[in-house]
């Protein structure tokens, strides 16, 4: 790849990265106001939890 495709490439990721970081955002806000304290975070460990309870059936 020469230089010119290369920062082309670089810019497309920067706007997917962009993108994605938005959407974490707005989905640790939403998961905040329905009652998950630290969003993304508190999901992520009852997630985890669920899955121990599971395994231990």
């Amino acid at each position: 790849m020469n230089q010119e495709s290369l920062l082309k490439r670089i810019s497309e990721l920067e706007s997917i990265n962009d993108q994605l970081l938005s959407e974490i955002r707005y989905l640790d806000e939403i998961l905040k106001k329905i009652g998950f304290e630290q969003g993304l975070k508190t999901l992520k460990s009852a997630a985890l939890e669920l899955m121990d309870q599971d395994m231990e059936e």
